[in-house]
């Protein structure tokens, strides 16, 4: 592999260098306070709160090497043309003889770089405080030649101070709402107004650049405009004010209207050889404030600042709760990041880094349930709220709000009325749900009540509803009450109303789209198979919770008197898709505009009976009808809007992966058409120069009649690269039916690529998706990561919760023991810390091995059933981190 990115120690530190030798390189920093930020190598990126506060102009990909507007550090030497810390300067660019070196940690980002005469050396350590909304950089001078040198530091960083719409609309008329103050330690930028043509707004939010020395003075002088400081002819990589030597203005300043700049010079210094001086610039923002007072007073000096990092490092070191030893310590290094990215999807959303150029912040649907899958692993009881709030976004037709509120459980209308409606929204709900039941056996959380959403939209969409008021957000009962119901009533609607929602081959409607947003032209006639097979494993999953309730003594349920037509479908009905609308369409007109608020009581074991057999029912079809024997046996995945099957009755022969994904996680496909599908996928999909296994087959089409994803390049996104989340999920489902080595193999490549830097270019961690030359996009956001951590951690290592008590069923392939034969897995279970080691002393491969013994702490105990062990849970307030030996042979 490359050695690009370095692991330096066990908590996913790493070096690399020569990093301005790579174009669209990027690191997250953000805090718990909302602040934002992207930053490159040479520390250009953007830095916001949200989409209408943005301190640094906003950065997509190719802004990161084609714009100048970053932060930037001068060194001012007499005899010489001005010397930037991050390389951005036209004069350094010239000669091309500096390499930068990027140390970085999580949430912790540092570069290094030395003059091209070797005098200076130089490094930024930027951070976030998780408390704060400033950006802190502590730059470090030392001088490396052999003689005295005496220089000003300049610190330059442009204060864009507005929204992102205004890149492009209405930039010079919104820069003319600036004011400008200089206070002792900066420059503070307080607009007049938020600017918006459908009601502008006296505004009161900040935005500011201070800074001080290692002696906590303040600087000297002053450049707090963009104009002023780059000069007649200059720019931001060539500024003539300071080429000219030409100081600026002092404290107490003001001006107005233009673009500001957070620009400011110190004192001269002077250095001994091997003596180094720090400089401190903090970038920040607040709701309000005083702009002609200084606002990062509560830091005095360097050692103020270094006790925050150290803070704010232990602060997110804490929130690494997994970490394991394998005979690959770049494969450990990596899974530290990866496990990692859930958080910062918390933090980001689904927007607001360079690739994430898109929307406005916040979270879709499925992300708020497939980003606990991770978060479950590390710590249930404190995402138990989180999913009893997510609950709150279904509406009682089975669909959800996609609009989703800042707070958790905030859920908001769509005032456009678009009834778009994703037919894979109603999966997600349960599966997570499932892994918290099995991590905690709190089977009462089920029972818990809370209200539907409710908005205009209506009939899962279909229609829109003239009456409501636009105001009310929550479902009201006949008598005008807000009605609640069980999160057990709210699963059993999600489901139920999906399964009935078909298209004319009996299969699951695709409406807006279903997992793959970009299969968004088929809303007639397209239909999706593979999240058909989806909700077959769902029924099961709910057959198997109402039967665990059964077991626990509750004989009945208590749920809306409406819902009582979808418990109990027909096989003549299961068969006729137009009954099954009627159905549906009966159910959708009785809840509408209220429902009745009357209960009905279904019994738990007929139900788990029932679903379980409708379950066998629907498998047996799919089977039958959407199998696909040729040369290369398969699923069909879809129908497109012209009522065509999408992988059949083509010259050559098409697949795509989703559809084989969930027809193996379900249950549905066999092993023997496992084996099958696994030799196709093999053959049409898998690309080991891009890092594994590709969404679909090249369609040579441009297919509107399915979705924009065909007019894509073939190889980019949803169009054939190999898209990191469906491909994790293939490793997750053959991991599931013991396909372990093909399994591994989907995981395997994923990580190959991913670090190995020459090709992918991107910092640890697992992106989006690779593109056809291999390289990583869209990193760091992406469902893929807690897929990834999940399938590790319950599948890889098969460390699960049962019924509250530890599983452990490891499908370890013998290339992951180190020399030692060992691997071990650190995580929390239950709110202790565990640490499990698997000893394999004869380095057998999975399948050869059985689980020959199982130590345990004193008072724990456990049953060894030769394939997975169970350990029985034991209440203890120790704090002792709970160590299972496990020795397989």
């Amino acid at each position: 592999m490359s050695k690009g990115c370095i692991f330096t120690d066990k908590d996913g530190s790493f070096t690399l260098n020569n990093a301005n030798g790579k174009t669209g390189l990027y690191f997250p920093l953000a805090s718990e306070k909302g602040l934002k930020s992207a930053i490159s190598p040479t520390l250009n990126g953007d830095l916001k709160i949200d989409q209408n506060s943005f301190l640094l102009e906003p950065a997509s990909i190719e802004d990161l090497s084609e714009r100048r507007g970053g932060r930037n550090f001068w060194i001012l030497r007499a005899g010489h043309t001005p010397w930037s810390v991050t390389g951005a300067s036209v004069w350094q660019m010239a000669e091309g003889k500096e390499e930068t070196v990027v140390n970085a940690k999580i949430m912790r980002h540092g570069i290094s770089r030395l003059s091209s005469d070797g005098d200076i050396s130089a490094s930024v350590e930027t951070f976030i405080p998780v408390d704060s909304t400033e950006e802190i950089h502590m730059v470090t001078i030392e001088n490396t030649g052999d003689k005295p040198m005496t220089f000003e530091f300049v610190s330059a960083v442009p204060i864009y101070g507005r929204s992102a719409d205004n890149i492009r609309d209405h930039r010079h008329v919104t820069s003319l709402l600036t004011q400008i103050y200089v206070n002792q330690r900066g420059v503070c930028v307080k607009p007049t107004l938020s600017f918006d043509e459908r009601g502008h707004k006296l505004n009161e939010r900040i935005y500011y650049v201070e800074g001080f020395d290692e002696f906590g003075e303040a600087p000297a002088y002053f450049y707090p405009e963009i104009a002023g400081f780059v000069g007649e002819g200059g720019n931001l990589e060539m500024p003539m004010t300071l080429l000219k030597g030409e100081t600026g203005v002092k404290p107490g300043f003001k001006t107005a209207g233009g673009e500001a700049m957070g620009a400011f010079g110190f004192k001269a210094c002077t250095l001994e050889p091997g003596e180094s001086t720090v400089y401190i610039t903090i970038v920040g923002t607040a709701e309000s404030g005083d702009p002609e007072k200084e606002n990062t007073l509560r830091y005095k000096n360097p050692s103020d600042v270094e006790k925050t990092l150290s803070e704010t490092e232990s602060y997110w070191a804490s929130k690494q709760n997994i970490s394991i030893h394998t005979g690959d310590e770049n494969f450990d290094g990596f899974m530290k990041w990866v496990s990692f990215q859930p958080e910062l999807r918390r933090l980001f959303g689904c927007s607001f880094l360079p690739h994430h150029d898109y929307g406005r912040g916040g979270k879709g649907w499925r992300d708020l349930w497939q980003d606990c899958l991770a978060l479950l692993l590390y710590d249930p009881d404190s995402v138990k709220e989180l999913l009893f709030n997510n609950f709150k976004g279904m509406r009682v037709d089975g669909t959800n709000a996609t609009i989703i509120g800042d707070r958790p459980g905030e859920f908001k209308a769509d005032r456009n009325g678009i009834p778009r409606v994703w037919m894979d929204h109603g999966v997600w709900p349960l599966m997570t749900t499932a892994l918290y039941l099995d991590e905690t056996d709190d089977l009462e959380f089920l029972m818990r009540e809370t209200e539907y959403y409710r908005d205009g939209l209506v009939n899962r969409g279909r229609k829109q509803d003239r009456d409501w008021d636009g105001e009310t957000l929550k479902l009201l009962d006949k008598e005008g009450r807000v009605y609640e119901g069980s999160l057990l009533e709210h699963l059993l609607i999600e489901n139920l109303t999906a399964l009935l929602d078909v298209g004319e081959h009996n299969i699951l409607a695709l409406r807006g789209a279903d997992w793959n947003d970009a299969m968004d032209m088929a809303p007639d006639r397209g239909e999706s198979v593979a999240f058909t097979h989806a909700y077959v494993g769902n029924l099961k999953t709910l057959a198997s919770i109402m039967k665990r309730l059964y077991q626990k003594g509750i004989r009945e349920i208590s749920l809306l008197k409406e819902i009582g037509p979808l418990l109990d479908i027909s096989p003549e009905t299961e068969a006729d898709p137009s009954k099954k609308r009627e159905i549906l369409d009966r159910f959708a007109d009785s809840v509408m505009p209220a429902v009745s608020g009357d209960r009905i009581f279904a019994d738990t074991k007929k139900l788990s009976e029932t679903l379980t057999d409708r379950a066998d029912r629907m498998a047996d079809f799919l089977r039958e009808q959407e199998w696909t024997e040729d040369s290369h046996p398969r699923f069909n995945g879809y129908y497109d809007n012209n009522g065509r099957p999408l992988e059949r009755g083509k010259n050559k022969p098409h697949m795509t992966l989703t559809g084989q994904v969930f027809a193996i996680m379900s249950g549905v496909a066999t092993e023997d058409e496992i084996k099958d599908i696994t030799l196709s996928a093999d053959a049409l999909l898998f690309d080991e120069a891009c890092g594994g296994y590709r969404l679909n087959t090249n369609f040579d089409e441009i297919k509107t009649d399915m979705g924009r994803m065909f007019g894509f390049a073939y190889g980019e996104k949803e169009n054939g690269a190999v898209f990191s989340h469906m491909a994790v999920m293939y490793g997750n489902a053959l991991f599931r039916r013991r396909f372990a080595k093909e399994g591994y193999k989907a995981l395997y490549t994923l990580y190959k690529q991913s670090m190995d830097f020459e090709k992918s270019v991107i910092y640890p961690g697992i992106p989006e998706y690779f593109g056809k030359n291999g390289r990583g996009l869209y990193h760091y956001l992406t469902g893929a990561a807690s897929w990834y951590v999940y399938t590790v951690v319950t599948e890889l290592f098969g460390i699960k919760g049962e019924e509250g008590d530890l599983a452990i069923e490891p499908k370890l392939l013998k290339s992951i023991f180190d020399k030692n034969g060992k691997a071990t897995i650190k995580l929390p279970f239950r709110n202790r810390p565990h640490e499990i080691e698997f000893v394999n002393e004869s380095r057998l491969e999975y399948g050869e091995y059985r689980i020959r013994s199982v130590e345990v702490p004193e008072g724990f105990a456990f049953e060894n059933r030769g394939d997975r062990a169970i350990v029985k849970y034991k209440e203890s307030m120790a704090e002792e981190t709970v160590k299972v030996t496990v020795v397989l042979g």
